[in-house]
């Protein structure tokens, strides 16, 4: 069985080795092999690997003297990382603990094995964890230059989501004023500052603005960060019209939001809308909301539909780049 790979020319290696560790996407426990004239980063997440770079399966080698879990069982287990913290997904109990047993008598840099033991649910977006390895659900997870601590038990977090982010934060300027409406422990906003942006977040969620608030200062930006929290309807007063970039990531109900996203919206506001939708219409309904919301006060104009990922059979979680101009 192959290991997904990222598959560059070999002049482009040290460069993407670099990008891919920022992302905490490259899998140390295989070998970075050239051949053929490619170089060939194993990655533990082949899904959030940025779209512009070729992901394939190869047969690196099994760093030399790093015992794996499949050492152990005779297969290799799906598993996701966080940090230090290995997440895996089995509804066979006895079959999770084998598994957790193994990563733990691996060479992972591993402290705690979860097992998730419920679907995200609740208005905070939460689930349920059986701790199979180690004792705490806090991670320090690292992004792109960046460091998030968080609570997987206490708080709405994927990294999967990381590329995507990337893809945003990419697009913002010094001294724009970016509001996040649905903040969590600030993946968006502690970027956006990072980038010279003067950022405010909201999360009903009290843990996350809390955990938001501790990672502004982590990363050297909490004099460009205000966590607030709250419905971001009960703050709009305070904030009206002042927003150059709003980020809207609650996809299943986000459309609600939308008359407070126009409150906030400046004279120019680049709106990320996150939504989840059937794939035979996966942009039509974001973008029809969106224009009741903001027409005519608002000229409308959708700058990129992006497929983020798979959500569910036939259903994608899609986002929608839009510019409100007054």
């Amino acid at each position: 069985m192959g290991v997904p790979c990222v598959r560059v020319p070999r002049e482009d290696g040290e460069s993407t080795r670099s990008r891919l560790a920022a992302a905490d996407l490259v899998d140390d426990g295989y070998d970075i092999t050239a051949a053929d004239g490619s170089l060939y980063v194993p990655v533990t997440d082949p899904a959030a690997v940025p779209d512009d770079l070729d992901v394939v399966e190869f047969d690196p080698p099994v760093r030399e003297g790093q015992t794996m879990p499949a050492d152990e069982l005779g297969f290799d287990p799906s598993y996701e990382r966080i940090g230090d913290v290995v997440i895996v997904d089995e509804d066979d109990n006895e079959r999770a603990r084998e598994i957790a047993d193994a990563i733990a008598a691996s060479d992972l840099p591993v402290r705690t094995v979860l097992n998730r033991a419920s679907k995200v649910k609740g208005e905070q977006r939460v689930r349920e964890w059986d701790v199979l390895v180690g004792e705490s659900t806090e991670v320090v997870h690292r992004e792109y230059g960046c460091e998030f601590a968080l609570d997987l038990a206490e708080v709405y977090f994927s990294p999967r989501l990381a590329t995507e982010r990337h893809r945003v934060v990419e697009q913002v300027i010094e001294g724009e004023r970016a509001f996040d409406m649905f903040a969590g422990v600030g993946p968006f906003v502690v970027p956006f500052a990072k980038r010279g942006a003067t950022c405010v977040g909201t999360d009903i969620n009290e843990t996350a603005i809390e955990y938001l608030r501790a990672n502004a200062e982590r990363n050297g930006v909490a004099d460009r960060v205000t966590g607030i929290c709250g419905d971001v309807r009960e703050v709009a007063d305070d904030y009206e019209g002042w927003a150059d970039r709003l980020v809207m990531n609650l996809p299943h109900s986000a459309d609600e939001f939308l008359d407070t996203a126009v409150r906030l919206a400046g004279s120019e506001c680049v709106l990320h809308y996150y939504d989840i939708q059937h794939e035979d219409d996966p942009f039509g309904p974001g973008e029809r909301a969106i224009r009741a919301a903001a027409e005519p006060t608002y000229d409308v104009t959708v700058e990129t539909r992006h497929i983020v990922r798979s959500y569910a059979p036939h259903e994608h979680n899609v986002v929608l780049d839009v510019r409100l101009t007054e």
